[in-house]
């Protein structure tokens, strides 16, 4: 029988609450610290006079130390305590900040963001882990969602804010600010600490209970499939987000308007990711996937013509799909693998899809330099399209929808 609190509260559910929220804390800020780059970019390319390559090896640069850092900090996170290593790691990302606010040219900001990503790396595998071990079986799926959403709360606020900084100050003092909020958040992450790790052991030997009835691993075919997914959708939306601004600036909006765009995007993101996460436990993975990715790729191509006025009513629509199918690919990692495996098949995961995002800007702004930033736009919404056939080999692997899923309790 589960225990109870004098108010009557279950203890496990208290303690479900409180890894949610532990985790969703650190996902607003470092999903928020990744995605406020985006508006950063073009007031470095003008400070500096970067070409489109350049602006990708900032980017790019940032996403391949979070890629690389990922597996490490999820062994790292087996020794030591999770939180910990995720409070450490929100600081080392905070401190990102403050050293591109001191940098004085390009050298100094790739620096910067190569430290930010090496902080940015511990965030994903350990709290997906956190919450994937909190809550069992269908639930795990609607919690992952929630956590998603989460992550895109911060893509709408900090990119949001840093916009709103840029109207008021220069852009060095608008970053010590943004860094002070990663400083916060580690303290908090901290002092949350005991509570977590005593999570942490019950969880570890619940599922330690229940490994003897799983017997698929994160090596299985299934996995990979759903990995390589992740991989083309992942590229796609980076290459998108990356690329997004200076289509809006030819189309001539102006910073803060750049700004406004990306938060519409975000924002639709943020709705797509929460009802993405239910949606595929409901009607499953295939369809889920054809849908978010089908309206991805006609929502960029029909950006293109638009003028930058009626892109912002498009733009929120663009971001249901191109954020919807990752919460989706997320919530089902827990399917196809064991329950001790979990925390080491989301860094493998996690690694993959940041390395695609890393790779992705330089790549696309090579593209971008010799054939212009429409020409590959449109590049970016039939790659999506690719992920479709890979979904149809994938399904018959998954169970079926489940359609009495209840949502977690944040």
């Amino acid at each position: 029988m589960t225990a109870t609190n004098s108010l009557g509260v279950s203890r496990s559910t208290q303690a479900e609450r409180r890894a949610l929220a532990l985790a969703a804390s650190a996902h607003v800020v470092h999903d928020g610290y990744t995605d406020l780059l985006y508006v950063l970019l073009p007031v470095w390319q003008s400070e500096f006079g970067l070409g489109y390559a350049e602006v990708g090896m900032l980017r790019g640069g940032y996403m391949a130390t979070m890629s690389a850092f990922q597996i490490p900090a999820s062994l790292l996170a087996e020794r030591v305590s999770p939180i910990i290593v995720l409070a450490g790691g929100t600081l080392l990302a905070a401190s990102c900040f403050l050293l591109a606010g001191a940098s004085t040219g390009v050298v100094g900001l790739l620096v910067a963001l190569l430290l930010g990503g090496v902080g940015a790396s511990v965030q994903h595998p350990i709290a997906s882990g956190i919450v994937s071990s909190a809550f069992n079986d269908a639930r795990s799926r609607a919690a992952l969602g929630v956590y998603n959403f989460t992550g895109d709360v911060g893509k709408m606020a900090l990119p949001a804010l840093m916009a709103l900084l840029l109207t008021l100050m220069a852009w060095r003092p608008a970053l010590w600010i943004v860094a002070g909020i990663g400083a916060v958040t580690a303290v908090v992450l901290s002092v949350l600490a005991p509570s977590t790790q005593a999570l942490s052991r019950s969880n570890t030997i619940r599922n330690e209970q229940g490994t003897a009835t799983e017997s698929r691993k994160s090596t299985s075919f299934g996995f990979r499939l759903l990995f390589s997914i992740s991989l083309i959708d992942s590229a796609a939306r980076m290459g998108f987000l990356t690329f997004l601004p200076f289509l809006l600036q030819g189309k001539g909006a102006t910073i803060p308007q750049i700004g406004l765009g990306l938060t519409l995007v975000f924002a639709g993101g943020a709705a797509g990711k929460l009802v993405c996460g239910y949606l595929g436990a409901r009607i499953g993975v295939l369809a889920t996937v054809i849908l978010t990715e089908g309206l991805t790729a006609a929502g960029v191509l029909a950006l293109l013509p638009m003028p930058f006025e009626l892109a912002f009513v498009l733009l929120p629509v663009i971001g249901i799909g191109l954020n919807g199918t990752s919460s989706v690919l997320y919530g089902t990692v827990p399917e196809l693998v064991s329950p001790e495996a979990r925390t080491r098949a989301f860094g493998i995961f996690y690694t993959g899809t940041a390395g695609a995002s890393a790779v992705a800007p330089p790549l696309m702004g090579l593209f971008g330099d010799r054939f212009g930033v429409p020409h590959t736009m449109a590049g970016i919404a039939f790659g999506v399209l690719a992920t479709i056939p890979l979904a149809i080999i994938l399904n018959p692997m998954l169970g079926r929808p489940k359609t009495g899923t209840s949502p977690p309790k944040a």
